[in-house]
This record gives C-alpha cells, structure tokens and sequence, in this order.
C-alpha cells in the first residue's frame, strides 16, 4: 500500500533536574554546594531520505519522542544531554501544523531537515545559586519539558512527467510500456489506486521520470473519486501528459474529457494550469479512431498544445512522443533551475 499522508506526534525530551547536593570530604569542614546541573533534553528532527519512497512507515507508529535529559550529580556532575531522534522521511515531504494546517516546511531535497521539536534545556544545580551572601543554597531548577507538537505529513511525488486523464485513458499501460514500472492494468475504472513511478531511458544519458497519477474524474477537486487524494502530486510535476482515450468502446466524448480534467486542474491549483501539457491521444490502434481524435487535434491546435497520437499496445508513436517530452523536460527544468534528471543511483525505482 502506498501511504502519502500521515499525522503524527513529536514530543523533545525533557531537560534533567538541577542537583542539590554539598561536598561532605574528610578535613574539608565547609564543602559549599557542588550539585551539578541537568542535561537538555534531545530534539525531534526530520530528516529527507531518498530510499524511502512513501509514508509507509507512519501507519502503525505515530508518537515520536526524544530521550530525556539525566539529572544532574554532586560533585559539580552535569547529566549527560539526551540524545536527538532523528526521523526519515522520503524527500518531497511537506510538513503541515496539525492544529491550523499552515506549511511548516518543505524536504524537497536528500538531506534537507526540519526541527520538528526541540528538547527541554536542563535545570541548574544548588551550586549556580551560590553568592557572598548565600553560600548553602538549596535550591535547584526542574528541567524543562520538550516541546510537543501535532504534525501532518504529506508527500508530494517528485517526478518529471505526471500522466493524467479519465480512468482507462491508458496512463498504465504506456508506463509499462516506456519504463520498467509494472502496475496493474485492467478494464475497469480505478484499476490503478496508487500512483506508480518509472524511469524513462531515451539513451544518450537522457532519462526522466514518470509519474502515473489516479483517480482524476469530473468533481476531482471536490473529492470525487480519488481526485483530492493524488492530486497533489501533479504539482511536482514539470511536464502533464493528459491522456485521452479516442477508441469508440469507451463512449466518451474525448473534447469534453479534456476540458473536464483541465478545470479540475485549474480548479485544485490555479498554478497547475500553467505547466507545460501535451495531449496524447490514446488507443488509436481501435477503429476507426481517426475521425474521432479529428476535434481533439484541432482544440489542441486552436490552443497552441503539442498534440500526438499514440498506441501503448502496438507501440505506435511512443518514440515520437518521448523525443517530444525530453526537450520540454529540459527546458522545465531549467526555467526551474534545476538540472535534468537524476543519474543512475538517484533513480527512485522503476
């Protein structure tokens, strides 16, 4: 099961308390106080992973909490700090605040960290409050309690090329075809009920990753379907392969398919209509899907979209719409800033 939404509880440890203790030595008639101070407690950080690739293991653990600080000791003796939990996300990780959901941080990149809840500072000891005129203090500081927060985690696939359309548009399929990824595809709707990655290799150290996004229907943005569950991830998308099925079987009109998934888009994020989109038409090995793939080109063409037919079975105009995607991605990505895509040991999984 993929998991890209958990709610979890981070807790820093508490600081140690401060000691009251006084030197009792042999021939040292007046020790004066020597107690130690507490240690601090240790902090709560998240941590980007990229061999995680989902939120998996958020399901059955929810509360994270730091070590506490030791108490302080006589004989001047601090107590040793607690140690920091650091937790390990997949990177793409967006931390929320459980109470308001505002954005707390964004772990887009391998090493990027997130103090998610920092540790309570350790109590001074009776030998902090000694002065001239108090020379036997005994009093001590309580440690501090950490700090406790609720926090949501939401993961937000990082891919080059995000697949969308209508359930059956034939977004599995051409995944399996044009990488290694292997979903499950039949002829029903919802077949695919997570998303999928795979890495795409045109050759010539030129690769990029696809991500195959479910569940978009009309109402996606209002929680239709699986629509608000996935949709999120389009946006760490640079480039949408919006698949249209054109074969007469599926019964739909594929101008007005189009025009759906594009006001889904638009209506969950207004940004989302902005990313470079090439319509693909789908299935054309069916007959006669000619005819009925004829208006689609023409609204992309109206549109100034890049338009291309293709047949993930017979293998039709696959090469042709990857040569067409790779200088996209490119250019995606350096409108961005980014480099293109990862080298061999970066590769997610496909």
């Amino acid at each position: 099961m993929f998991v890209d939404q958990a709610r979890i509880v981070v807790r820093g440890g508490a600081g140690g308390n401060g000691c009251v203790s006084f030197r009792r030595e042999k021939f040292v008639p007046r020790g004066g106080p020597d107690g130690g101070p507490g240690g601090d407690g240790g902090s709560v950080w998240l941590v980007a992973d990229r061999s995680l690739k989902a939120l998996n293991a958020f399901r059955y653990v929810r509360t994270y909490d730091a070590e506490r600080g030791r108490h302080g000791e006589g004989s001047g003796r601090a107590g040793r700090d607690g140690e920091d939990l650091v937790v390990r996300v997949p990177p793409g990780t967006v931390i929320l605040n459980g109470e308001d959901g505002g954005t707390l941080a964004d772990l887009l990149h391998e090493g990027d960290r997130f103090l998610a809840a920092r540790g309570g500072r350790g109590g001074r000891g009776n030998s902090a409050f000694a002065t001239s005129t108090h020379q036997a203090p005994r009093e001590a500081e309580d440690g501090m309690p950490g700090e406790e927060r609720e926090l949501i985690l939401e993961l937000k696939l990082i891919a080059d090329v995000g697949l969308i359309g209508f359930p059956n548009a034939g977004k599995s399929t051409l995944i399996s075809r044009i990488s290694a990824a292997r979903p499950k595809i039949a002829d029903y709707p919802f077949t695919t009920l997570e998303p999928h990655l795979g890495v795409v290799d045109l050759g010539q150290f030129r690769t990029f990753i696809v991500a195959d996004i479910p569940g978009l229907i009309e109402g996606a943005h209002e929680g239709h379907g699986l629509g608000t569950k996935f949709l999120r991830h389009v946006e760490r998308t640079r480039v949408l392969l919006h698949l249209v099925d054109v074969s007469p079987a599926s019964g739909r009109d594929p101008v007005h398919d189009l025009e759906v998934i594009d006001r889904e888009l638009s209506a969950f994020s207004p940004s989302l209509a902005s990313k470079p989109q090439i319509v693909v038409a789908t299935k054309i090995d069916t007959q006669p899907p000619k005819e009925r793939a004829r208006d689609l080109q023409a609204r992309c063409e109206a549109a100034g979209v890049p338009f291309r037919s293709i047949s993930a079975v017979t293998g039709e105009g696959l090469r042709d719409l990857l040569e067409t995607v790779w200088p996209i991605v490119q250019q995606a990505a350096r409108s961005s800033g980014a480099g293109a895509q990862p080298n061999e040991e970066e590769r997610p999984f496909s």
